[in-house]
């Protein structure tokens, strides 16, 4: 049969939707063409805020349309949530949980005796883990090294999603990066729930994972997804710095500026210790990019602790803000706590806030590296004659789109920001 996979959310998401594509092609289905009506669409859903659930509901109506005679199997995170309310949605046939994704190609082939419309385990007692990596671009790779989450913040329904720490042996993920990069990847991204938790699983060490993809074989980068500042030690900060292949880019979810909010929410670590990692990590790299995950309106922030917040993030030396701004999520600590609620035009005045503070950051930050000599990465995408690359501290660049440079690295001389 033909299937057509529609993929929304994280990165993971796309290399588990990569893993059961190839999956299912192994069994001899085929990829619905551009615009042609498959036999079975598969959405792979997200669920971390209400506008995600309302975007996975919006594209769950909108393949329907466009595809009258499919079978339509809803999957991912919003399907782990909320199975019952997906079900209700005209038009879906199928509701898998995050388990029972990963056997779907077994699914498809019974489909004639299915008797219920909702497959689901609950998710705390899943104890696999189902790796994959995303194949849909040459260049960049991302590698799913992790799974799950133990931390139970107060706001947040990813461990009731995605379930508890979990991970498959360092051995494993380095035969599966090696095939990846045997395969054309130069660029690849360690990607997971919470993976500076690596090892729960194995008794082994994110530390020692780093240590092991830096001695593939290969022409290659790779770059570390999110990591929690309470687990991105000192040790894997100049780990990175002097290793062969680790680009000098680092990601840390932040959230709030205030430890009052930081308290409420349940996070493991004070302001002053993200403040401590971005100064460690700039002694040793002053080149590197820090992106900073920022959530705005979460119960309990008061003015006081907003503009503490603002203050803060202001002081940090980051290159750019990903901003989120809080929804009540059911089943959440928080929606029990007795704290001042943010009115909702208040959240996207301050979401509207770190959002300009994040543009001056990443402004500055090119301006610092204009003139700089970087390694560039070529991708694949052409737009108005021109491709793009991004360097190992993540600057963007573009040049004559020239099909030769495709996925291959080139030293040049960082141009003046745009």
């Amino acid at each position: 049969m033909t299937v057509a996979f529609t993929t929304l959310g994280c990165k993971l998401n796309f290399a588990e939707s990569s893993a059961l594509a190839k999956a299912l092609l192994e069994r001899g289905h085929t990829r619905a063409k551009q615009g042609e009506e498959a036999d079975i669409c598969i959405i792979n859903t997200c669920s971390v805020t209400d506008a995600a659930d309302h975007k996975d509901r919006q594209i769950i109506h909108r393949i329907r349309r466009q595809n009258p005679k499919a079978i339509l199997i809803v999957t991912g995170c919003y399907a782990q949530l909320k199975p019952t309310e997906i079900s209700a949605i005209e038009g879906v046939d199928y509701v898998l949980g995050q388990d029972e994704k990963f056997h779907l190609e077994q699914f498809i082939e019974q489909l004639e005796n299915q008797q219920s419309k909702i497959l689901l385990s609950p998710i705390r007692e899943v104890d696999d883990f189902h790796g994959a990596y995303s194949k849909d671009d040459r260049t960049r790779c991302f590698i799913k090294v992790q799974d799950g989450c133990n931390y139970f913040c107060s706001y947040c329904t990813i461990p009731l999603a995605r379930g508890k720490s979990r991970n498959p042996s360092i051995a494993s993920l380095a035969e599966q990066a090696q095939e990846a990069l045997n395969g054309g990847a130069k660029e690849l991204i360690l990607s997971g729930v919470n993976i500076g938790d690596f090892g729960r699983s194995t008794n082994e060490h994110f530390i020692d994972l780093l240590r092991a993809f830096d001695q593939l074989d290969g022409d290659y980068r790779i770059r570390i997804s999110s990591c929690e500042p309470n687990l991105l030690s000192d040790e894997i900060i100049d780990f990175v710095a002097n290793s062969r292949h680790f680009a000098p880019h680092f990601h840390i979810p932040l959230q709030s500026g205030s430890n009052t909010v930081l308290k409420i929410m349940g996070r493991r670590y004070t302001r002053e210790l993200f403040a401590e990692r971005v100064a460690h990590i700039k002694s040793v790299m002053p080149q590197a990019f820090i992106g900073v995950d920022c959530m705005v309106g979460v119960r309990g922030e008061t003015t006081e602790c907003w503009e503490d917040y603002v203050q803060f993030v202001e002081s940090l030396p980051v290159s750019q803000l990903h901003v989120f701004t809080y929804s009540e999520r059911a089943n959440t600590r928080m929606l029990e706590m007795d704290l001042e609620v943010i009115p909702q035009k208040e959240r996207e005045r301050r979401s509207k806030q770190l959002h300009e503070i994040s543009a001056r950051k990443t402004a500055t930050f090119y301006k610092e590296h204009e003139g700089d000599e970087a390694l560039v990465l070529w991708e694949s995408a052409k737009k108005d004659g021109q491709m793009f690359g991004f360097t190992e501290n993540y600057i963007k660049v573009s040049c004559p789109y020239d099909k030769a440079k495709v996925n291959t690295f080139e030293r040049i001389t960082v141009p003046r920001p745009c």
